[in-house]
C-alpha cells in the first residue's frame, strides 16, 4: 500500500534556524482538507480572563484545540500558528504556552508572533488562531 502524503516542514539549511519551536514553513500537498480558527482569546466558558499571560495562551490553544476537534482534526494537523500579543512582556509567557502545545507534534507547525497595540477589551493580552490541514486516507 503507498504511504499517504503528509504536511512537511520546511527548515532550509541555507537559512537560520527558528528561533524557537516552529518550522520556517509548511508543505500541505494537494488534496488535503483545512480547517482555519478564527482569533481565539484567553477566556474561559464563564467569561473569566486569567491575568498571566500564559494562562490566557493556555486558553487560546485550548479553544483552538476544541475547534479541530470539532471538525474531526487534532493539534498535530497544525500548519500554522499565528499569534498576538500586547506587548513585548508577553512573549515569554505566549511562547512557553505555544511551545508545551506544539511539544506534542512530530512535525512542528510554521509560527508567528506580533506584536499590537490592543485587542477589543483590554484585559486581553493574547489572542491565537492555528491553520490545520490533514490528507485523506489512502
Amino acid at each position: 500500500m503507498p504511504l499517504t502524503p503528509r504536511p512537511t516542514a520546511l527548515c532550509p539549511a541555507a537559512i537560520r534556524p527558528p528561533f524557537a519551536a516552529y518550522a520556517h514553513g509548511t508543505h500541505v500537498p494537494a488534496g488535503a482538507e483545512w480547517v482555519f480558527t478564527s482569533g481565539q482569546l484567553g477566556i474561559t466558558a464563564d467569561d473569566v480572563i486569567p491575568e498571566e499571560v500564559r494562562a490566557q495562551a493556555e486558553l487560546c490553544f485550548a479553544a483552538c484545540e476544541a475547534i479541530l476537534a470539532e471538525a474531526g482534526f487534532s493539534t498535530t494537523d497544525t500548519v500554522r500558528i499565528n499569534a498576538f500579543v500586547t506587548d513585548r512582556a508577553h512573549m515569554a509567557g505566549y511562547m512557553a504556552a505555544r511551545d508545551a502545545w506544539c511539544a506534542r507534534m512530530e512535525r512542528l507547525p510554521a509560527s508567528t508572533l506580533v506584536i499590537v497595540s490592543g485587542f477589543t477589551r483590554p484585559e486581553f493580552k493574547v489572542e491565537v488562531e492555528v491553520t490545520a490541514a490533514r490528507l485523506p486516507p489512502g
